[in-house]
């Protein structure tokens, strides 16, 4: 198999990586005490909202490779499933 028939789930995989990453980075900081600590026990949301923020940007710019391949993959496979339906659809024409 050929790696662009992983190319959504390498996208996929290495978006989480990003994000996993961006919270360490921000988990760090935190307790560092060089980023705030969200009041009354709103940490971890402040962390997992701050990391969701970081990674977009940077999935964006880092991933474009992977992104423009899983776009390949399934423009692919739309167009299989259109000429099947174009098939089907002549296959009833015929055979009324």
């Amino acid at each position: 198999m050929s790696s662009q028939n992983f190319a959504s789930l390498r996208y996929t995989a290495l978006r989480v990586g990003l994000l996993i990453a961006c919270f360490g980075v921000v988990y760090g900081l935190c307790y560092a005490g060089l980023v705030p600590i969200g009041a009354n026990g709103s940490n971890l949301v402040w962390m997992i909202l701050l990391a969701l923020i970081i990674s977009a940007p940077l999935s964006w710019v880092l991933l474009r490779k992977q992104r423009d391949a899983m776009s390949e993959q399934i423009v692919e496979r739309v167009d299989r499933a259109k000429q099947k339906l174009a098939a089907n659809a002549g296959q009833e024409d015929g055979a009324a």
